[in-house]
């Protein structure tokens, strides 16, 4: 579908894809900023993963930013309620779980392994869009997404001796994230982005708190400590690090809701495996993973899978 003449951005922001049409080419360039702040949010999770547990930061970080989404919406004087509250809660929920399931594996996997795993999810994306939404995928479409998962079985290949569990949790995430945007597409479509970004981060704080909860109530000494342990101390560099942390979710939870709300989703997916070449950066540049032939090759299929799903 050709892309359709661009509104302006206040009424694109106010009730993107409400006129029904796609904006093709506004869907990538926010997908891939979406996932250029993602990945450094990702990257600081894994790196400060053994300072803080990881209901503590869904907590404290949304409790930084929902103050700043409230304020967004009240000077565009946007409802903060959103207008289908079930689907949106929905959406926030599965959203929620996709973070807690690919936070906890960066604490046993490399930050390229976890992001190769997830990026299964155009697999997912293109299935349950068929399935729900009837979408017709052309044959070069499909070719577009069958390389990228070739692209990502070769990232995966290197690892494949020293296989861990754990890496079914990114997988576990991708189902997550495919429903949750193809529920953004058929359902929460003429949702405004900040009201969904809203309702995702009072899901973090809910979800962060039940959590704490009963971690107090029930005690265990068993597994990660990043989903188990106390809460750490906060100082002036924690807070910093809460409100970076904050920024980047801001930018992902909404690019995302605008990326899928005004773009086909088997090509915003395409757009989509950018993250795991920005996981691979901060990979190399702060954890010293530095990439071999082989996971280079697997970049350049995924590449090439962006670049044949938007001439499809």
């Amino acid at each position: 579908m050709p892309p359709t003449e661009p509104a302006s951005r206040h009424g694109a922001l106010s009730r993107p894809g409400a006129s029904g049409g796609d904006n093709v080419t506004l869907a990538v360039v926010v997908i891939l900023i979406t996932n250029l702040a993602l990945s450094l949010g990702d990257a600081a999770i894994k790196q400060i993963s053994a300072s803080f547990v990881l209901w503590q930061i869904f907590v404290l970080r949304s409790v930084i930013t929902i103050p700043v989404l409230i304020a967004i919406l009240a000077l565009r004087k946007v409802p903060l309620k959103p207008r289908h509250l079930g689907w949106t809660a929905v959406r926030s929920l599965l959203l929620t779980m996709m973070w807690v399931a690919y936070y906890a594996a960066l604490t046993h996997l490399a930050l390229g392994m976890a992001a190769a795993t997830y990026y299964t999810l155009p697999i997912f994306i293109t299935l349950f869009a068929a399935l729900f939404l009837g979408d017709k995928i052309r044959p070069l479409g499909w070719i577009a997404v069958l390389l990228g998962f070739a692209g990502v079985l070769l990232i995966l290949k290197p690892q494949a001796d020293g296989f861990s569990a754990y890496a079914l949790l990114p997988l576990l995430s991708a189902v997550f994230y495919a429903l949750a945007m193809i529920l953004t597409r058929s359902k929460c479509r003429n949702e405004h982005p900040f009201v969904l970004s809203l309702s995702l981060n009072v899901s973090f704080v809910a979800v962060g708190l039940v959590a704490t909860a009963l971690i107090a109530l029930a005690p265990s000494t068993a597994g990660s400590p990043f989903l188990t342990g106390a809460w750490s101390a906060m100082g002036a560099t924690q807070w910093l690090a809460m409100a970076l942390l904050g920024v980047a979710v801001i930018i992902g939870s909404v690019g995302a809701a605008i990326a899928y709300q005004v773009g086909p989703p088997a090509i915003v997916a395409a757009f989509d495996f950018a993250y795991v070449g920005f996981a691979a950066l901060w990979g190399i540049l702060f954890f010293d993973e530095v990439p071999d032939a082989v996971t280079l090759g697997g970049m350049a299929l995924i590449v090439v899978a962006g670049l044949l799903a938007v001439r499809r």
